[in-house]
């Protein structure tokens, strides 16, 4: 099933906005992705420059074009980058899952803009991918995560033990899901 042809749609919420990325978000998204507060919660090495975050966004474009993933810079209300989410990998065949990934600046924490765009994110997961279940992975540690995903109506499934690697070695998560059918 070929989900958009390539092209990443615009999704709006009441106040932020999902769009694709593009190299001018570039400096943006290095401030999320580089964060101290966002870095030990990613499943990545913290990049070095404003321009390995544009590399990394021409990686995510190309694997939207093969439909491997699917990523949104988010825009704040006044049209700023504020963070990123999106569909890290799904498989519709057999599955019919997805699992979602998403960052987000410190300064826009607790206020509800990354639940506004992962509901955006989950409707078009169900309504247009034709998901029935989408997941979320999480350090065990990272209590806000887990929070928004049970704000989000997710359940917590259970723990995958050593499921990441990463530089301080081997990293458990905790696995949250959300059926089609317990949507809210």
């Amino acid at each position: 099933m070929y989900i958009c042809g390539g092209a990443i749609p615009a999704l709006t919420g009441q106040r932020v906005k999902l769009r694709a990325m593009a190299a001018q978000d570039a400096a943006a998204l290095y401030a999320v992705w580089c964060h101290p507060l966002v870095v030990p919660w990613l499943d990545a090495p913290p990049l070095a420059s404003p321009e390995e975050a544009e590399e990394l966004i021409r990686l995510l474009e190309q694997m939207s074009a093969v439909e491997e993933s699917l990523r949104w810079s988010i825009a704040g209300p006044e049209g700023e980058v504020i963070g990123s989410c999106g569909y890290n990998n799904w498989q519709l065949q057999g599955a019919y899952r997805g699992e979602i990934g998403c960052e987000l600046l410190p300064a826009y924490w607790g206020r509800g803009y990354m639940r506004e765009a992962l509901a955006l994110v989950l409707a078009f997961g169900f309504g247009t991918m034709g998901l029935n279940r989408i997941e979320g992975l999480c350090h065990p540690d990272n209590t806000r995560a887990g929070g928004l995903f049970r704000g989000l109506g997710f359940q917590r499934e259970g723990l995958l033990r050593e499921y990441r690697h990463t530089a301080a070695g081997f990293q458990d998560v905790d696995l949250y899901a959300l059926l089609r059918s317990g949507q809210l």
